[in-house]
C-alpha cells in the first residue's frame, strides 16, 4: 500500500527538486522566511491562509492538499475554531464538500460548535452557496435539542428556501415539512415565511391553505403595525429587517385571500378583501418605498376588481379593462383572464388578442430568486399557452392551437404540473381529429406519460 507524504514532506521535496532555499521560496509565496521554516521542519501549525499560498506557489491545484491538512491540522489538533473557520470557508468556495461534510462531523461531537456552523450557514447562504448551507443546516437542526428554539426553526426555513423549485412534489413535501416550525421563528421572519409559504400553496392551486397562511400573515401583520405605531412605542422598528414595507403583508393577506376566493368561485368574499386592500387610508408611511407600494395596491385593486366583475360574467367591463392593461408594462395576467372570460363565457377576443400580438408572440417564462415569482409565474406561463391553446382551437385555429398546445405541455411536464397535464391532454383528445400526424405523435408521448401523474392532482376545484 502506497504512503502518501505529509504536506511538510511534500513540500521539502519540492524545495530540493527546484533547488530554492526557504528564503526564496518564502518571498515568492509573499510568506516570511520564519513562517516558511517554522511549516517545513514542522514547527509551527499552519493555517489554510498559508497553506493556499504555498499550494499556489507549488503550482498545485488549490485544494490539492486538504484532505490531508485534515488529517494532520485537524484531526491530529485540539480543535480550534480560529484555525477551522476559515478552511470551512474556502472548502465552500472550491465545492469540496466531501472535506465540509468531514470536519463539520468532528465539531458536531462538540455541543459548542453548533452555534457557529450555523453562523457559517447563515453566511454562505447569502452568498448563494445552497448546497453547502443546505447540509449545514440540516446538521445544526439534528444537533438542535431544544425543538422549540429559534435556531431550529430557521434551520427549517432556510432548508425550505432551498428545497422550493419547479418541481411540486419536492414543493409540496417542503412546505409540509416547514409549517409546523413557522410559528417557532421570530414575529417578523415569521411574516417573510408565511408568505412564502403561501406563495408555493397558491402555486400548487391548495386554495385552503393560500388563505390558512395568508390569514395568519395578515393577522399578525397587523399586530406587528399596532405596536410599532402604538402611541407609547411609537417610531419603534421591527429588529429584524422585512424584504417589504410592514403595512404590505396586511395588504397582501387580503390580495391572496382573494385570490382564493375568486379561485374557488366565492367572487362575493374575493370581493371583500379586494375593497380592503384599495383602501389604504390607515397607512401611516410616507417613505418613497412606501408610496411605491401603495400605488401598487390601488392598482391591483382596481384591475382586480375589473377581473372579479368578469369572472362573474359581468362582461360589461372588459373594454375598461382592456384599456387599464394597455397602460400596464407587464400584461400577462391580465390576458391570462381575458382568455379566461373567452373560454368561461364564449367571448370573442380576436380584437384584443389582435392588439397585443407582438407582446404575445415576445412572451418568455419570467425568472426571478423571489418565491412569488419562482412559484407563481411559471404555472401563469402555462396556463396562458393553455388557454390561448383552447381558444385557438375552439376557433378552429388548429395550426396554431396545438403549437400552444405543446408549449403548455412541455413545461407543465417540466414543472411536474398533474392537473394541468391532465387539461392538456383532455383538449389534445378532444381536438385529436384535427391534428396533423407529426403533431399528433409528439401529443401523443405527452399523453402517454400523463397516466404517471394522474395519483398527483390535488385540487379539482382550481380554475384552469
Amino acid at each position: 500500500m502506497e504512503i502518501t507524504p505529509t504536506i511538510q514532506a511534500e513540500v521539502q521535496t519540492y524545495l530540493k527538486r527546484k533547488s530554492l532555499t526557504m528564503t526564496e521560496f518564502g518571498h515568492t509565496i509573499d510568506l516570511n522566511v520564519g513562517t516558511v521554516s517554522g511549516i517545513v521542519t514542522g514547527n509551527r501549525s499552519m493555517s489554510v491562509h498559508q497553506l493556499d499560498s504555498i499550494t499556489a506557489g507549488m503550482n498545485l491545484p488549490p485544494d490539492y492538499f486538504y484532505e490531508r491538512y485534515i488529517e494532520e491540522c485537524i484531526e491530529d489538533c485540539p480543535l480550534n475554531w480560529k484555525k477551522i473557520s476559515p478552511f470551512l470557508y474556502r472548502c465552500i468556495e472550491l465545492g469540496r464538500l466531501d472535506c465540509l461534510q468531514r470536519v463539520v462531523i468532528l465539531l458536531l461531537d462538540n455541543p459548542n460548535y453548533p452555534p457557529s456552523l450555523f453562523e457559517v450557514a447563515e453566511n454562505v447562504y447569502k452568498d448563494g452557496y445552497s448546497e453547502a448551507a443546505a447540509y449545514l443546516y440540516k446538521k445544526v437542526a439534528e444537533s438542535e435539542k431544544q425543538q422549540h428554539s429559534e435556531r431550529l426553526a430557521i434551520c427549517q426555513y432556510r432548508l425550505f428556501q432551498i428545497k422550493v423549485g419547479q418541481d411540486r412534489t419536492v414543493n409540496l413535501q417542503a412546505a409540509i415539512e416547514f409549517a409546523p416550525f413557522v410559528d417557532r421563528l421570530d414575529e417578523i421572519e415569521q411574516l417573510d415565511a408565511l408568505k412564502d409559504l403561501a406563495n408555493v400553496y397558491r402555486s400548487l392551486s391548495m386554495w385552503d391553505k393560500v388563505y390558512e397562511f395568508a390569514h395568519q400573515m395578515g393577522q399578525l401583520g397587523q399586530l406587528q403595525y399596532h405596536l410599532v405605531h402604538n402611541s407609547k412605542r411609537k417610531g419603534t422598528e421591527p429588529r429584524k429587517k422585512l424584504s417589504r414595507p410592514l403595512f404590505t403583508y396586511i395588504t397582501y393577506s387580503d390580495l391572496l385571500c382573494a385570490n382564493a376566493f375568486d379561485a374557488k368561485g366565492d367572487h362575493e368574499q374575493a370581493l371583500e378583501h379586494i375593497h380592503r386592500y384599495a383602501n389604504l387610508s390607515w397607512v401611516k408611511e410616507s417613505d418613497s418605498e412606501s408610496q411605491y407600494w401603495k400605488k401598487q395596491y390601488l392598482q391591483w385593486a382596481k384591475i382586480n376588481t375589473y377581473v372579479n366583475r368578469l369572472m362573474s360574467g359581468d362582461i360589461s367591463v372588459l373594454p375598461d379593462y382592456v384599456e387599464h392593461m394597455a397602460a400596464e408594462e407587464e400584461i400577462f395576467a391580465e390576458l391570462l383572464n381575458v382568455l379566461e372570460v373567452a373560454n368561461r363565457y364564449n367571448v370573442d377576443v380576436d380584437h384584443i388578442l389582435q392588439r397585443f400580438e407582438p407582446q404575445i408572440e415576445a412572451y418568455q417564462e419570467p425568472s426571478s430568486s423571489d418565491m412569488y415569482t419562482q412559484q407563481v409565474l411559471p404555472e401563469e406561463y402555462v396556463r396562458f399557452w393553455y388557454k390561448m391553446a383552447k381558444y385557438s382551437l375552439d376557433k378552429g385555429r388548429y395550426s396554431y392551437g396545438f403549437k400552444c398546445l405543446l408549449n403548455a405541455w412541455n413545461k407543465a411536464e417540466v414543472l411536474n404540473k398533474g392537473l394541468l397535464m391532465h387539461n392538456c391532454a383532455m383538449l389534445f383528445e378532444r381536438f385529436r381529429a384535427y391534428a396533423v400526424p407529426e403533431t399528433e405523435d409528439k401529443l401523443q408521448i405527452l399523453w402517454e406519460k400523463v397516466d404517471q401523474k394522474d395519483g398527483f392532482l390535488l385540487d379539482g376545484k382550481a380554475h384552469y
